[in-house]
This record gives structure tokens, sequence and C-alpha cells, in this order.
């Protein structure tokens, strides 16, 4: 699924948060989306999903589902929803409830059987490190990286076509972060979705994703092939200079 940005503007105030004149995420790519805080990587994954609503300009999603082919402003339809997965922040999660209750309730949404979801959550079990599933804890009590881990499983369970994770390796230890990175990799290369990751960590970004998309201010600034690793240098540079 292609995901075409055209004069995207978001301002709050005075301040300039996203300013993109046009930028095109095509199917397939697993896109790494850096920058500085304030840079406008949330704000622009809130625009992606209509969280938030722009000033001016148009988010698009195109391409097939199943044999339909589709072209839909996510501004004004919800029906990219059934191929859409993320996790921005903790409010996507239902904190009152477990776990194993939250993913039976997104199961629930998306027409997945018991039987699919539990086949899910076997597959990843080494993710969940048995702190998740079968434990009887609220969601609001664990920890912030297994909050993490619940949004990103909950994100995925739909096998969704498109999925947007804001900063994943936040509040995962190294052992989490190596299998964040396993996950996301092997699940691009065996659907063909297209990914979006936010990230601080350069090294993890530069890893995993054959493009990366550099923000300044709301615009972009260095948009990156990086099949051969070389955006390492180029962003390095970038952030040593603007420290």
């Amino acid at each position: 699924m292609d995901i075409i940005i055209k004069d995207i503007k978001k301002t709050f105030g005075e301040k300039v948060a996203v300013d993109i004149p046009e930028l095109t995420i095509h199917s397939g790519e697993l896109l790494g989306l850096v920058g500085n805080n304030g840079a406008g990587k949330s704000t622009l994954f809130r625009l992606i999903l209509d969280l938030i609503k722009a000033d001016t300009g148009t988010v698009h999603m195109v391409g097939k589902v199943g044999e339909n082919s589709v072209d839909i402003n996510v501004a004004e339809t919800e029906e990219w929803k059934d191929w859409t997965g993320a996790f921005v922040d903790e409010g996507f999660l239902i904190d009152y409830l477990t776990p194993d209750e939250y993913f039976q309730f997104i199961a629930r949404l998306t027409n997945t059987s018991d039987e699919e979801l539990q086949e899910f959550l076997a597959q990843y079990q080494h993710f969940m490190a048995d702190e998740l599933a079968g434990q009887k804890k609220l969601i609001r009590t664990l920890s912030a990286g297994n909050k993490q881990k619940v949004g990103i499983m909950a994100a995925m369970l739909l096998k969704p076509q498109v999925l947007i994770l804001d900063e994943p390796f936040n509040f995962l230890d190294p052992s989490s972060q190596n299998a964040i990175k396993h996950l996301l990799k092997k699940y691009n290369e065996e659907t063909g979705a297209t990914i979006l990751v936010s990230s601080h960590n350069l090294q993890h970004t530069v890893d995993i994703c054959p493009r990366i998309v550099l923000l300044e201010h709301g615009k972009v600034i260095h948009d990156i092939d990086n099949k051969e690793k070389q955006a390492q240098t180029i962003l390095e540079n970038y952030f040593e200079i603007n420290d």
C-alpha cells in the first residue's frame, strides 16, 4: 500500500509542526523517520492516522486490497483502518484490561478467531518473554516496556498492510529491542507490508530501514537510500552538528 502525502501542513499556534509539499512511501517499504524532539515525527504519524486534522493537504493510501484497487483519502473515510495497524502511545491501550483481555478485544474487533489469536501469540511468545500472556496484571500496572510490547503486538494482530510504530524501541531492554528489529524485518519480508518506524535510536533505524527520512522543524531535509547502510555517516554528521 502506497502512502501519498501532498501539501500537508499542520501548525499549533505560530509553530509549524509539519510542512511537507510531497512525500510518497512506496508499497512494501520499511521506512525510518528520524529527527530531534519537535521535528514533527509524531505529528506526521498522527496526520497519516487521521488522529489530528491537517491545516492543508492530503494523505492518501493507494494500492490493492484483495482484487480491488483503492485510492483513499484517510480524512474522508475509515475504510483504511481495516488494513492499518499502529501504536503511537499509551492512549492506544485500554489500561483496565489485562494483556490477554486486550488481545481478545482486538481479536473480536478484527474478526480474528480464538484459534488464530492463540497461533499469533504463540508465534511471538519469545518477544513477550512470559511476561504478558497468561498474566493477571492490568495493563496500567505494567512497566513502560511491557506496555510498549502490548501496543506493538496489538498493532500487528491485524496482520496489517500498513504498520506505523512511533518509537517502538523506547523502554525496551536490549534483547527486546533486537527482537523488535527481527520481527519487523521478518514481517516486512514475508508480507510486503508498508512499515513506518520513528526512532531516536539511529543504529536500530539504520540496521532495519532501507530508506530513512530526516525531519527538521516539520520539513523533510534528507530522504536517504540506506540499502547499503550509507545513512549512518549522514545522520551522525547531522546530529553532531545539530546537537
